[in-house]
């Protein structure tokens, strides 16, 4: 099917006479999801971006709020410190997000409230002491 129209021919009948000689070939058989139902919701309301959902799950992307967004970061800034190898990786990874989340304090962005207040360094890095010495 990767053969040009040749001129003069209608298109329509061009595209349909490929599509016969593909089928002919048996080039549609066992292909996936043949005689399947479309994946997705059965008794959800139709959605005009339905494929752009899909394609960011897919992807494992989503797309939230700015505040939102660095809620997230800073959990899981909190929990990459809880794991660090040193004090000085937990010290410069607290101290990065709290730049950002001073940052999203005095210049809110649009959305929800941020709610978060910059991390206590030394708070985080006894934390971090006292569950390597339980270990």
């Amino acid at each position: 099917m990767t053969e040009r129209k040749p001129p003069g021919v209608e298109f329509e009948s061009w595209v349909d006479k490929q599509i016969r000689d593909a089928d002919a070939r048996g080039e549609f058989a066992d292909l996936p999801g043949a005689g399947k139902p479309l994946p997705g919701e059965v008794d959800s309301t139709y959605d005009e971006l339905w494929w752009v959902k899909r394609k960011m799950a897919r992807e494992g992307f989503s797309v939230l709020p700015p505040t939102l967004a660095l809620r997230k970061e800073a959990e899981d800034a909190l929990e990459a410190a809880a794991g660090a190898p040193s004090e000085r990786v937990v010290r410069r990874i607290v101290e990065e997000i709290n730049v950002k989340i001073r940052d999203v304090m005095f210049k809110p962005p649009p959305g929800p409230p941020l709610g978060l207040k910059p991390y206590d360094v030394e708070e985080v890095v006894r934390q971090w002491r006292e569950s390597r010495a339980e270990r």
